[in-house]
C-alpha cells in the first residue's frame, strides 16, 4: 500500500497502521474507557441529512472564512495535537507546512515536539498555541510569555483535561514518554524497523514547550500522569478570566460543551470556543461537538466564534457543521494518520482531497460560499 492508494480517511488510517509500531498507532487511534464517544463522534453526522438546492449557478466556490480574526482559505484547520514527531520524523514541521500550503490555521501543543517559535518563524499561516493549565502558576506565566514572544496570535486553553482520561490501550502497551514498554509493546516496535531507523537517525525527541521549564530526566512520563500530576484540577472561571486578561488577544477555550459554559466564556471576553470532547479521549459517554453545535450557536453565536471538532472524516461532515453555524471545523486524527502515512506529503494529499470534496459538495448543495450554508440545508432524523 502506497500514498497514491489513499483516497479517504480510512485509507490513510490503514497505511498509518502499516507504518507505525502498535503502541504508537493505538495512542493515536484509541480513546477512553469503552471508546463509545470516539465512535459516536463520527456517527453523529449520520443523524442529519443535507437538503440541496439546484440551479444556483455555482461555477465559482469561495471556501474562505475568518476565525478569531484569522483569515483562512479553508473552513477547516489542523487542531493542535501532541507528540507529532513520534508519528513521523517531520512532526509539526510537516503539519505547519501543509497548513500553509492550503492557507489554513494549525495548532501547536504544549506537548508539541517542535518549538512554536521555530514554526512561527518559518510559516506565515496563523498558528494557535494550545495551552494546558499547570499547577505551577509561574510555569503558566512563563509559557504564555514564550508564546507572546514567538508571535502567536491565538491562545487556545484546553479545559476538558484537568485529569487524564482512562486510555486503556496505552495501559496495555505501556506507552509512555520516554518509552517504557511492555514486552508485547517492544515486539511491536521490532516489527516496524523503518520507524525505528527514522527515530534514531533524526534529531533527539524532545518537548520544547516544556523542556525549558520541567526536568523529566530519568523519569517515564505517561500522558495520563502528565494530566493527573502536573495539571491543575482546581482551575476555575476566575483563573481563566485572569489568563484571558493577561493574554490580551484572541483567546479561545477548547473543550466547552454546555450552553452555560459557552455563555460564561463570552462573559469573560473569550473570542472563541471549540465544542470538543478531546476526540473521545477524556470522558467516555460525553456529548459530541456536532450534537451540541446547534444549541450553543443559538445561545452565543452572535458573541463569539463557535468552532467544533471530533469525528470529521468527510467534506459532507464539514458542510453539516458549517450549516449549523460553526465558523470552522477542527481536524485531528484526520491529518495525524496522513502524517504517519507519509509526512508532509500525506497531510497535503489528505487536505487536497478534503478541499475537493468540500468544493464538489458545495456545488451539489447550490452554495457558492460558506455564508450560503445555514440550518435550512439540514433535516434531523
Amino acid at each position: 500500500m502506497r500514498l497514491t492508494d489513499c483516497h479517504n480517511f480510512h485509507d490513510f488510517r490503514r497505511l498509518a497502521r502499516r507504518r507505525l509500531p502498535g503502541p504508537i498507532f493505538n495512542y493515536i487511534d484509541g480513546a477512553a474507557d469503552d471508546e463509545v464517544t470516539l465512535r459516536r463522534n463520527t456517527a453523529a453526522f449520520e443523524t442529519v441529512d443535507l437538503v440541496p438546492n439546484v440551479l444556483r449557478g455555482v461555477s465559482e466556490v469561495d471556501l474562505s472564512v475568518t476565525v478569531m480574526g484569522q483569515k483562512l482559505a479553508l473552513p477547516v484547520y489542523l487542531s493542535p495535537t501532541a507528540l507529532q514527531r513520534l508519528f513521523h520524523h517531520q512532526g509539526e514541521r510537516a503539519t505547519a507546512a501543509a497548513a500553509e500550503a492550503y492557507g489554513t490555521m494549525f495548532g501547536c501543543s504544549s506537548l508539541g515536539t517542535v518549538s512554536m517559535a521555530e514554526l512561527a518563524r518559518k510559516h506565515a499561516t496563523p498558528q494557535v498555541y494550545q495551552f494546558y493549565f499547570h499547577k505551577d502558576r509561574g510555569l503558566n506565566r512563563a509559557m504564555m510569555e514564550t508564546a507572546r514572544e514567538a508571535g502567536i496570535k491565538v491562545m487556545m486553553l484546553t479545559v476538558d483535561s484537568i485529569t487524564g482520561g482512562n486510555r486503556e490501550r496505552d495501559l496495555r502497551t505501556g506507552f509512555s514518554i520516554p518509552f517504557r514498554l511492555t514486552p508485547g509493546g517492544i515486539a511491536q516496535f521490532a516489527m516496524k524497523p523503518m520507524w525505528g531507523i527514522n527515530y534514531v537517525t533524526h534529531e533527539k525527541f524532545s518537548l520544547p514547550q516544556l523542556d525549558a521549564h520541567i526536568d523529566m530526566k530519568g523519569d517515564s512520563l505517561t500522558i495520563g500522569r502528565y494530566f493527573t500530576e502536573m495539571l491543575d484540577p482546581s482551575m476555575n472561571w476566575d483563573d481563566v478570566a485572569r489568563m484571558a486578561q493577561d493574554w490580551g488577544g484572541e483567546f479561545c477555550l477548547k473543550g466547552v460543551m454546555s450552553t452555560e459554559d459557552a455563555r460564561r466564556a463570552a462573559e469573560i471576553g473569550c473570542s472563541g470556543i471549540v465544542l470538543s470532547n478531546h476526540g473521545g479521549r477524556q470522558l467516555d459517554g460525553s456529548r459530541t461537538g456536532f450534537d451540541q453545535l446547534d444549541e450553543v450557536v443559538q445561545a452565543v453565536g452572535d458573541r463569539l466564534d463557535v468552532l467544533m471538532d471530533g469525528g470529521v472524516q468527510r467534506g459532507t461532515h464539514v458542510l453539516k457543521a458549517l450549516s449549523l453555524g460553526a465558523k470552522a471545523v477542527g481536524l485531528g486524527r484526520f491529518y495525524l494518520f496522513a502524517l504517519a502515512a507519509a509526512g508532509q506529503a500525506g497531510i497535503e494529499r489528505a487536505l487536497g482531497q478534503l478541499k475537493a470534496e468540500i468544493i464538489r459538495d458545495m456545488r451539489l448543495m447550490g452554495a457558492t460560499s460558506v455564508a450560503d450554508l445555514n440550518r435550512n440545508n439540514l433535516r434531523f432524523r
